[in-house]
């Protein structure tokens, strides 16, 4: 049988240059304008998935984006695996701060990509990991060396919260169902440390309107006898934390887990450099909640952040003006125990009780997410430990992580299966930021990791059921 890394070889060139086809379309699928190249975007994914080797495709419409499914049944009796991702991309603003279109891919090298990156909205997140299971499994079809069932599910709404996902999965438990579900939206620590994602956050995301007078008003004539709405708003969020940086919501924390000392010193044992980390940053300090370090601020403590504020006059030049309204976006990323619609309802509350007199609130939620755990006693979890240990030489270490993948939860509820988070990504890849890239190195180590999974999580699932 021909290895991977021989057949990795002979197809590097053509992997690259499909995965920068589908990096050209802009499947932005919070803006409706993008519509049609989101859905170009799930056709591509069906004719990908065809061309790999699934025996059934298909494209299911929703009430918003659609979902791509894909499978290869080759026997009954194996085991299945239902690798998840999405192929819709956040928004690429502020587009000047990109050094190349964000759609018109190019290949660069950096100091952390010495092989070369891929710049382009969607290249780490997630079009070019999801990507990477689609070549695996067309490797694997090709060589005859699939050894489980495998079922594609790659969808058009997660960068919106996956609204329409939770109707999909009830209404197709069958066409889903499954033994372990396979993710890379995640990502390692670095290529001399590996790590699997072992926890995500959850994620409460609202938008509040601030309204003061009817109308906009002559700041000269009006100022100092009428409240600002914007300086409102500025006085209200800065009031969500305290001295110490924690949310003062009340009952925000009632359900926050704890993590134990013994467990916050495992954590600890990753590789981590603060310097380097600031430097990368460009920032001259770090920031956050007393009594918790960088790592555990940005995986196992909640967080509230304003995500985008405005209102009143940004145009050219200057504008005199009392504005009748402000805005802002603030999300809440959050932890195991804690409920993203009790947060949100908490927020709503306390947001409109300390809005001053003479002005109005109005929250609207957006979406959320549940936290989500994977244990590592699991052999989903052991199989891609032994996978990335093969391909690395190393035993992985496990990780939680800060970001929020509402559907992992949703998956565990609704079909009853557990999520293995092996992301190949770097934090430095800039995704939702301008100058989103993802290595070569890192795809093409993905793709030879990945075959390594299925070899083992056949044999430890046949062990289990023995």
């Amino acid at each position: 049988m021909e290895s991977i890394e021989s057949y990795l070889e002979k197809n590097k060139d053509r992997f690259v240059q499909e995965l920068i086809d589908l990096l050209k379309i802009p499947s932005i699928s919070a803006d409706p304008a993008y519509k049609n190249d989101v859905a170009k975007a799930s056709s591509l994914v069906e004719s990908y998935l065809k061309a790999a080797g699934c025996d059934t495709t298909a494209i299911y419409q929703t009430p918003g984006h659609p979902i791509v499914y894909g499978e290869k049944l080759i026997n009954p009796d194996y085991p299945t695996v239902l690798v998840y991702g999405h192929y819709d991309v956040q928004p690429p603003d502020p587009l000047d701060l990109w050094t190349s279109p964000p759609f018109e891919p190019v290949v660069k090298k950096t100091d952390k990509h010495p092989d070369g990156a891929i710049f382009a909205r969607g290249a780490c997140d997630d079009k070019g990991q999801f990507f990477m299971h689609v070549k695996a499994f067309e490797y694997m079809v090709a060589t005859n060396s699939l050894n489980c069932n495998v079922k594609f599910m790659i969808e058009g709404e997660e960068e919106v919260g996956s609204d329409s996902l939770a109707d999909f999965l009830n209404a197709h438990k069958d066409l889903l169902a499954n033994d372990v579900i396979l993710i890379s939206d995640t990502g390692m620590i670095s290529r001399d440390t590996p790590s699997i994602t072992t926890g995500l956050r959850g994620l409460s995301y609202v938008e509040v309107e601030v309204t003061g007078p009817n109308r906009d008003l002559h700041s000269g004539i009006y100022g100092g006898a009428v409240h600002n709405p914007i300086n409102a708003l500025c006085e209200m969020i800065s009031s969500l934390k305290n001295k110490d940086n924690q949310i003062t919501i009340p009952g925000f924390y009632d359900k926050v887990e704890e993590l134990s000392d013994e467990e916050r010193k495992e954590m600890a044992k990753a590789p981590f450099d603060l310097e380097e980390y600031k430097s990368h940053l460009a920032i001259d300090d770090i920031y956050g909640e007393e009594g918790y370090s960088t790592n555990e601020r940005n995986a196992i403590r909640p967080t509230l952040d304003v995500n985008g504020i405005w209102g009143g006059y940004t145009g050219e030049g200057a504008k005199t003006v009392i504005a009748s309204k402000a805005y802002a976006k603030i999300s809440m990323r959050l932890v195991p125990h804690q409920d993203s619609d009790e947060i949100t309802d908490l927020f709503q509350k306390h947001f409109e009780a300390i809005a001053p007199k003479g002005i109005r609130v109005k929250v609207t939620p957006h979406h959320g997410g549940t936290p989500y755990v994977t244990p590592i006693d699991s052999i989903g979890y052991q199989a891609a430990s032994m996978a990335m240990e093969k391909s690395f030489g190393k035993k992985p270490v496990p990780q939680r992580t800060g970001g929020s993948i509402p559907i992992v939860a949703l998956f565990e509820n609704v079909l009853n299966s557990k999520s293995i988070l092996m992301g190949f990504g770097f934090d430095s890849d800039a995704i939702h930021s301008p100058n989103e890239h993802f290595g070569l190195w890192n795809y093409f180590k993905g793709i030879q990791t990945i075959p390594h999974f299925y070899t083992n999580y056949k044999d430890l699932h046949e062990k289990a059921s023995n």
